[in-house]
């Protein structure tokens, strides 16, 4: 499914930030959630960070209009940013989560997929998956979302709380 076809792709970063790598391996042995945390925002740092000018600008204005409730005004940012940057896999991830805002669950998933084509290791794109799953009532797809963050994320307490959320809907014990 969508999980297998992330994990086909390689380990290719997202702007091809050659720090990324050093970070994800970091995150694998955080011992601690305040630590993960800590490495989790360094690599939302890349993830945002375009070399593009204009990029970068579309993406402040985007996280602003965001912030103040303006869903409409951030998701025409997010189509020229996306058409202008079809390789910014934030782009996608940005817009994925403005369509799941805005209930079009359909979408958000269409543009996850693609954030995880361009950057197989996005646990912020794989939450947002398992989000939608157990809004639709898939369970079981949830936790398999769920799940592939925590392999991402080994320290994060989000993480280990979706899976048990996800488990406790499907009856599993945890």
């Amino acid at each position: 499914m969508l999980l297998a076809l992330a994990a086909a792709q390689g380990s290719v970063a997202d702007q091809n930030d050659p720090q990324l790598p050093s970070l994800f391996d970091q995150l694998q042995q955080s011992e601690s959630n305040a630590q993960t945390r800590e490495i989790e925002a360094k690599i939302w740092d890349r993830w945002l960070d375009s070399s593009d000018q204009n990029a970068q600008a579309l993406m402040t204005q985007i996280s602003y209009a965001m912030s103040v409730g303006e869903y409409q005004l951030s998701l025409r940012l997010c189509n020229q940013l996306v058409d202008s940057n079809p390789d910014f896999a934030e782009a996608w991830n940005k817009r994925a989560t403005l369509h799941y805002l805005l209930g079009n669950h359909a979408q958000s998933v269409a543009d996850i997929q693609q954030t995880l084509l361009l950057e197989p290791r996005h646990f912020g794109a794989l939450s947002g998956l398992g989000l939608i799953f157990m809004a639709s009532g898939n369970y079981e797809a949830a936790l398999e979302a769920f799940n592939s963050v925590l392999k991402l994320s080994p320290g994060s307490d989000n993480a280990r709380g979706s899976v048990a959320r996800a488990k406790s809907q499907i009856g599993e014990e945890i």
